[in-house]
C-alpha cells in the first residue's frame, strides 16, 4: 500500500471540531475501500486542509472523501518517507 497527501481547498474558518467530524466520518467507513486516514491538518485561514492517508490508490482515497462529502482538491502519492 502506498502512502498519499490529499489537499482540500475552500475550508476556509474550519474548526478544530469541524476537522474532526470530518475526519471520523472518512474513519467510518475508511475500510469499504481498505483506505487508513491516519492524521489531518488544517490552516482555517487560508482554508487548506492537509490529509495522509495509506490505500491501494489515490482513486479509493478520493471515493471515500467524495462519499462523506468533502473530495480532495489533489491527491498526491507519497511512496518514499524518512
Amino acid at each position: 500500500m502506498t502512502k498519499y497527501m490529499d489537499v482540500h481547498h475552500g475550508m476556509k474558518g474550519i474548526t478544530e471540531a469541524q476537522l474532526l467530524a470530518a475526519h471520523n466520518a472518512d474513519l467510518a467507513i475508511e475500510g469499504d475501500e481498505k483506505v487508513h486516514f491516519e492524521k489531518a491538518w488544517a490552516d482555517p485561514e487560508s482554508g487548506t486542509v492537509y490529509c495522509l492517508s495509506e490505500a491501494p490508490s489515490a482513486d479509493a482515497v478520493m471515493r471515500i472523501h467524495e462519499r462523506t462529502g468533502h473530495p480532495a482538491s489533489e491527491i498526491h502519492a507519497v511512496p518514499i518517507t524518512v
